[in-house]
């Protein structure tokens, strides 16, 4: 039996990619943040290095949904128009 023909696998299967990718997302966005905010790293995290690291995260976030939102948006005008002609 094909495991990818079963469709409660192929699901299964996809879920733990979406993960896969969300956890390469946020080590990503760690690294970037913490190389970006922490410039002399010590034995702990001073307040401006973490208000850096989470406006950093904030701004991560947001433009993550801003890009996410206009794609959908413009597959959207894309499938009604094409509905049209």
């Amino acid at each position: 039996m094909d495991l990818i023909q079963d469709p409660v696998m192929k699901k299964f299967i996809q879920g733990e990619q979406q993960k896969q990718k969300f956890q390469d997302t946020v080590k990503q966005l760690t690294e970037e943040c913490f190389d970006f905010c922490v410039t002399s790293p010590g034995s702990k995290l001073g307040s401006s290095a973490e208000h850096c690291i989470v406006n950093c995260v904030e701004r991560f976030i947001d433009t993550t949904n801003f890009v996410a939102n206009r794609i959908q948006r413009s597959a959207q005008s894309s499938s009604s128009s094409s509905g049209f002609v």
